[in-house]
């Protein structure tokens, strides 16, 4: 079984405990690297000037404390290996799922299982979905 090593365990310290929830019970069979979790105003500027992200300071769910968003890896980390980030999120939301745990995520933000009609992909991205508010954001509202 897979465990989260000393940063990864630092960065998930900082998201909502949904969220820790959700990714210690994904790393417990799908082994994974939490890369970023809490942003200060430093790093979500930084994220949004690199093109990480779509908006700046304070309107990412990154940029709250605890951090209402998180984005995750399947590890050993290969950016260039696409599916094996879309294997990693349909397991992801297959967990969220089962824990009743309401998420989006940056390969589908809109949730409608159509993963071609996109215009950012945030692949490492996962959000929890506040209570209340509908999951189906339109395309161009992205919240990374």
């Amino acid at each position: 079984m897979a465990s989260f090593g000393a940063s990864s365990k630092a960065q998930l310290d900082t998201v909502h405990p949904r969220l820790k929830e959700l990714f210690n019970e994904v790393v417990k069979t799908f082994d994974c690297k939490v890369i970023c979790g809490y942003r200060t105003q430093g790093d979500q500027d930084k994220a949004f000037e690199a093109g990480l992200s779509k908006v700046q300071w304070p309107n990412s769910k990154h940029n709250s404390y605890p951090s209402l968003a998180v984005d995750v890896a399947p590890y050993p980390v290969d950016w260039k290996d696409l599916n094996r980030f879309y294997h990693f999120g349909g397991y992801v939301r297959a967990v969220a799922d089962r824990l009743g745990i309401k998420i989006r995520w940056g390969g589908d933000w809109d949730g409608d299982f159509d993963l071609k009609d996109q215009n950012f992909f945030d692949l490492p991205h996962f959000e929890l979905v506040e209570e209340g508010h509908s999951s189906d954001l339109p395309k161009d509202q992205i919240r990374g």
